[in-house]
């Protein structure tokens, strides 16, 4: 994967699960990744393995929820290494439940999270790109931003808007800024999103199935394929999802 080496990339929510495989993953195939997170204390410990192994990375406490935390992740990677190539819009977050719960608050941070957080990201970096004239930005969606089933809806809904926000930023910026964008869907995978659950019965819903995901390391090397397609090759979408499922 020679088009990967000396590259930047920023990946939000690094801290576990698909953020941190990819962090990995890239870094062992020359990039220098930054990593961006809520969780400093996990980062640093990422980022004392991927250094360990001979890789190249920082962290950066940052929330997606914040715009300025979004700028400042930006500025501090031009500070260090003085260009963006890629950035991954992995933070997300699942709290599912079914619409007659009224978790209203829930919805609210999943809106916040996986469409405002992927928003302020872009906000941040595309006029870096942009001036570069060169740039590949990577939208985690999911298999519910596919298709809708019983307690998803808000979740599926917010996945729904990646798609449409990665498909417009194609559709803008490929052809006349050379950006490109890239939409990455999961299937079931084996990371922390069903941690943020609450409503018991989504709860035992997703007991019944998490065994069943797969690694997210399958994650991570669609993202890394993604990346190392040469600038004149434009990966739109991926979807990976379970065997068995």
């Amino acid at each position: 994967m020679e088009n990967i080496q000396h590259k930047v990339v920023i990946i939000t929510g690094a801290s576990s699960g698909i953020g941190e495989a990819t962090a990995k993953l890239l870094a062992e195939k020359g990039a220098k990744v930054v990593l961006a997170a809520r969780r400093e204390e996990r980062l640093h410990a990422i980022v004392n393995e991927i250094k360990a192994s001979g890789g190249e990375a920082f962290a950066v406490k940052a929330d997606v929820v914040s715009a300025e935390d979004m700028q400042n992740v930006v500025k501090l990677a031009l500070g260090e290494y003085g260009r963006i190539d890629v950035w991954v819009n992995n933070a997300g977050i699942m709290p599912s439940s079914r619409m007659n719960e009224l978790r209203v608050e829930e919805w609210d941070q999943m809106i916040d999270v996986n469409i405002k957080g992927v928003l302020y990201s872009i906000a941040a970096v595309l006029p870096v790109m942009r001036e570069q004239e060169s740039g590949h930005i990577i939208n985690l969606s999911s298999t519910s931003g596919y298709q809708v089933s019983p307690t998803s809806a808000v979740y599926a809904a917010t996945k729904f808007a990646v798609r449409a926000i990665s498909e417009g930023l194609r559709l803008e910026e490929s052809a006349t800024s050379g950006i490109r964008s890239t939409l990455i869907a999961p299937g079931l995978t084996k990371t922390e999103l069903f941690d943020s659950i609450t409503s018991p019965e989504v709860q035992a819903m997703a007991n019944q199935i998490s065994g069943m995901g797969i690694s997210p390391n399958g994650i991570a090397r669609a993202i890394a394929f993604a990346i190392n397609e040469p600038d004149d090759t434009l990966i739109s979408e991926i979807m990976v999802r379970p065997t068995a499922l």
